[in-house]
């Protein structure tokens, strides 16, 4: 065991996890790669949990960070003007699509779901909300209410009244018989069903348009449109939670729930759109953002330093059609992994733009496989290239590379995970 590992593991707490047999120390990076203590570089497809979006030492990103701290100024709080924190909130308000919007910014995706909790259960009067099977909204006692993942649910208590829908779960037997459009309307019709027997008043629908530890689990492009009518039937708002779907990733769409063509009441976002510093928050209707009788603060959220980071990272998604590289990339990725479900270890091969997985399973009995995902996680690492894992049985790879991400590096990668399954496979 390293002397960092012995020491991390007497003052840390037991459930934040580790990855890797040697758990690893990154100590730089740039570009697409990182370096461990050790010197191995590595090629990173997981980006520090879908946050470093363009990567590693962006000079944009870098600089406009140095110029902020520069004048001495890193934090003054919401109770005076912060000019870079206004101009991000126009800009994302625009992209938004969402009537008048207005944006609240946070530390992370778990405050800003906890905020669009908060802004839904007030404006319609009830602790009721409806989220998706196996999802994950953060690491709080609301968020975990809403968390439909069993592995990251640390509670049963709530402050929520929480109903589960169905829409990523197609493969599950009592679905898995039916076409596309056959399945949609079976959660549509169970959906009708909760609103008529169980849910008499709820607030808000919360969902990920691509569910992101629930190991890149998608529901049928347009599901979330035929959910908001009836939504919208009951006046129940919809928030769809792009914390690791947003800024273009999925490559059709600039915000993952583009791709139901639909425009919710409100979106939260974090991760990406810092580049690696912390920065979260909401965008969401004017009205309904408006509507809280109570003063509210996040004494670090929209902070200076943050806004110039995210400012800057939004300026290069955009001035470089990062979202047109990532629809690239991703596919010639994507397309080259389909291959791999020809082997009896895996199951699917997903993905949408630059956020794909690969499903593994016991090639005996078609059970999820979490051991033989740790065990590609490792094959990988030994070949120099880091991928992340999840879903809700802890045996899908997942992969979210940068949007910078090079068509040499995206052929690297993706020769690198068929090579690394491969091996696997052959062994198990």
């Amino acid at each position: 065991m390293s002397e960092l590992l012995s020491r991390h593991r007497a003052v840390m707490p037991s459930w934040l996890p580790l990855y890797y047999e040697s758990p690893l120390e990154i100590v730089s990076g740039k570009g697409s790669r990182v370096t461990d203590a050790d010197g191995h570089t590595y090629l990173d497809f997981f980006t520090g949990i879908v946050t470093n979006m363009l990567g590693y030492d962006v000079a944009e990103v870098r600089e406009a960070v140095e110029r902020q701290i520069a004048k001495g100024v890193v934090h003054t709080s919401t109770l005076y003007l912060i000019r870079n924190q206004v101009e991000l909130a126009e800009k994302i308000a625009r992209l938004s699509g969402i009537p008048d919007a207005k944006v609240f910014f946070t530390n992370s995706g778990t405050e800003a779901n906890e905020t669009a909790l908060l802004l839904a259960t007030f404006a319609r009067g009830s602790d009721e909300v409806l989220a998706m099977r196996g999802s994950y909204h953060g690491r709080s006692f609301g968020t975990v209410a809403v968390t439909g993942n069993r592995a990251w649910k640390n509670s049963s208590l709530s402050p929520l009244n929480v109903h589960y829908l169905h829409g990523t779960d197609h493969a599950a037997p009592a679905f898995r018989g039916m076409s596309e459009q056959e399945y949609v309307d079976a959660c549509v019709a169970d959906l009708r069903d909760v609103l008529d027997t169980t849910a008499p008043n709820v607030a808000c629908l919360i969902a990920e348009p691509i569910q992101g530890v629930g190991g890149f689990a998608m529901p049928p492009d347009g599901l979330y449109a035929r959910y908001k009518e009836v939504l919208d039937e009951h006046g129940i708002l919809f928030v769809s939670d792009e914390v690791q779907t947003g800024w273009g990733r999925t490559g059709t769409s600039f915000f993952g729930i583009g791709n139901h063509g639909v425009v919710p009441d409100a979106m939260t976002f974090a991760k990406g759109l810092g580049n690696g510093y912390a920065v979260g928050g909401v965008v969401a209707r004017g009205d309904l953002m408006d509507r809280l009788g109570a003063l509210g603060v996040a004494t670090f959220g929209g902070n200076p330093v943050s806004m110039a980071a995210a400012g800057a990272t939004l300026d290069y998604v955009l001035e470089h059609d990062l979202q047109g590289n990532a629809l690239r990339q991703g596919a010639l990725i994507t397309d080259g992994l389909r291959a791999l479900t020809e082997l009896p270890s895996v199951k699917d091969v997903r993905g949408k733009g630059l956020m794909f997985a690969v499903e593994m399973v016991d090639p005996a009995t078609g059970a999820p496989s979490p051991a033989l995902a740790g065990r590609v996680l490792e094959a990988a690492r030994e070949r120099g290239l880091l991928i992340g894992k999840g879903g809700v049985h802890g045996n899908v790879l997942r992969m979210a590379p940068p949007l910078t991400l090079s068509a040499q590096e995206a052929a690297e990668g993706r020769d690198v995970l068929l090579d690394s399954v491969r091996a696997v496979d052959a062994q198990a």
